[in-house]
């Protein structure tokens, strides 16, 4: 449990922030008079943990857990949902109204988990978040934001009072993750351009992000995210490499250690991976076996994993 994230910079008493480690993103507590909120609980794997830690800052702080917000349905930062609505009555859900139906339906070829390969326990959505709602959060009334990129159903929070912005993945303190729509064949650079804009004009004082540790020095960000962001528009490849080594770096973390020949019987069976082979231009890139040859030595290359002679890939 963090108040403190950097030395630099100090969240508000009413917000916990458990600054997560991959897989899992951020998860942020915010209590107050109306009792307590949990904005995106997480990867499953890491659920009993995000359960314990929620118990102990809820218990410190005599607050009883009445909502959850997911900020978006990536695997990460909604699956504790299930586990912590077994386990704690009367909890409600809201989920972006643009995943509503289909998380009710628990429509896993709408939802994102079976393309990206990744897991999440069905839960149940209880309502629709939309942009342009207000909701009282601790001692502060948010905004709910509309931040179309990473994924474009994906929200943020806002409150103008404090100048105090849950980002969830539109930036982090050192840029931008994969823009996920592009994968699809959906506009997702320039939703996330204007999703910058957006934040700019917002002008928050601190930004806590779905990853890394909350920060003040926006500008910097803002900057280091329009960077990034304009090299993957100007090369879509690029941004089709860096989106597969993030989708097998994910797996890898959860495995640990795979036989290469598992890892390429897996990727196979992954829509996102086959698609971005294609993106990443199949005829330069060679048979796929060949591609994802390529990643896994992209990644050992970067340090992010390891080889040995009897076949087996490591996390590092």
């Amino acid at each position: 449990m963090r108040r403190t994230a950097t030395r630099a910079c100090t969240v508000p008493e009413d917000i916990t922030v458990f600054e997560r480690g991959w897989l899992s993103a951020n998860c942020v507590l915010l209590t107050g008079p109306h009792g307590a909120t949990l904005v995106d609980t997480g990867y499953a794997s890491d659920a009993n943990a995000t359960q314990a830690w929620l118990t102990r800052a809820l218990q410190a702080q005599g607050h009883t857990l009445r909502r959850i917000l997911n900020t978006h349905l990536h695997s990460d930062h909604c699956g504790g949902n299930a586990l912590l609505q077994a386990h704690m009555a009367d909890l409600e859900t809201l989920v972006p109204a643009d995943n509503y139906t289909a998380a009710r339906a628990w429509d896993e070829e709408a939802l994102s988990f079976r393309r990206t390969g990744q897991h999440c326990p069905r839960f149940v959505a209880d309502g629709a978040l939309q942009a342009g709602d207000r909701l009282t959060l601790g001692s502060g009334s948010w905004q709910v934001l509309a931040a179309p990129g990473h994924d474009n159903a994906m929200l943020m929070l806002f409150e103008p009072t404090r100048r105090i912005l849950i980002s969830a993945d539109a930036l982090w303190p050192n840029g931008i993750g994969v823009i996920f729509p592009e994968i699809e064949g959906v506009a997702g650079f320039a939703p996330m351009a204007q999703t910058l804009s957006l934040i700019e004009q917002l002008q928050p004082r601190l930004v806590i992000p779905g990853h890394g540790s909350p920060f003040t020095d926006v500008p910097a960000a803002l900057a280091a995210a329009r960077r990034r962001l304009e090299h993957f528009a100007r090369h879509p490849q690029r941004h089709a490499h860096f989106a597969a080594k993030v989708l097998v770096k994910f797996r890898l973390i959860e495995w640990r250690r795979i036989q290469r020949s598992a890892l390429h019987d897996w990727a196979q069976q992954i829509p996102y991976l086959r698609r971005l082979h294609v993106l990443e231009a199949a005829d330069a890139a060679g048979p796929f076996h060949t591609w994802l040859d390529g990643i896994i030595d992209a990644l050992v290359r970067a340090g992010a994993a390891t080889t040995d002679s009897d076949g087996w890939v490591l996390d590092q």
